[in-house]
């Protein structure tokens, strides 16, 4: 009897050991991830962690091109919002074929860009301001590489051939250089366009027609510069002239 009784004193002692250690070694672990959630000491945080931290302390980069905002259902004409001031952006990828006898761009390769940052409300400290083509305006060791490099092949123009490297929507109205809105106009330079670039300018900044019916205007029919939308005798004379001849589309 007395042999059982110390058995079972012995039994309940060692069961008592046994809870005991476990409260501890609970106790132990809640304590080290309530502390700590990371890894132990000593060894290499996971790669989560790892990224983070890396993502953290990393400073944002610069984009190493600028973005090209793109809004083709926002404007009539298929026409982009790219800022790209001072620089020639995008890429010209052919075979593109110029219409109305190389008179008019490829619409699907060049089908125009404006600067979303020009607007009604500040054409006058903008595009009516004298020289503000030239502050805009990419230097020509940019638009000579695309002319030659991107815009010749694409259009298939030989070697050689005199052109003059066209904003199809002008800087004076508010365009990009972004590839959409650049294409190899073929002959004399300059060219009757720019004419009528700068009577289209006179007109919107003397309030007769407005930026945008300008902008859509002559990406269309950037001959005429009237297209369907703009009156030709509102743009004066060298657009009234010209307009009396509309180009196919």
């Amino acid at each position: 009897m007395n042999r059982k009784r110390k058995q079972g004193q012995k039994g309940c002692l060692v069961g008592a050991v046994v809870v005991g250690l476990l409260v501890i070694v609970g106790a132990i672990s809640n304590a080290c991830q309530g502390g700590n959630s990371g890894a132990p000491n000593g060894a290499a945080p996971s790669s989560h962690a790892t990224s983070a931290e890396s993502a953290l302390s990393q400073p944002s980069q610069p984009s190493a091109s600028p973005s090209r905002v793109r809004h083709r259902s926002r404007l009539a004409f298929g026409l982009l919002e790219v800022h790209d001031p001072g620089r020639v952006t995008g890429n010209l990828a052919g075979p593109c074929h110029a219409r109305a006898g190389g008179l008019l761009p490829d619409r699907r390769c060049t089908p125009g860009a404006i600067d979303p940052a020009i607007t009604q409300a500040n054409i006058q400290s903008t595009i009516c301001r004298t020289g503000y083509t030239e502050t805009v305006r990419p230097p020509e060791s940019q638009t000579e590489a695309f002319k030659f490099g991107e815009a010749y092949p694409a259009y298939g123009i030989p070697s050689g051939t005199a052109s003059e490297l066209d904003h199809l929507v002008p800087l004076e109205l508010g365009g990009a250089n972004d590839a959409a809105n650049l294409w190899p106009e073929v002959g004399p330079v300059p060219n009757p366009k720019d004419t009528v670039e700068a009577a289209l300018n006179t007109a919107v900044c003397d309030g007769q027609v407005s930026l945008a019916r300008a902008q859509r205007a002559i990406a269309r029919d950037q001959r005429s510069g009237t297209g369907s939308s703009v009156p030709a005798v509102r743009c004066g004379p060298v657009v009234q002239r010209l307009g009396k001849h509309q180009l196919p589309g």
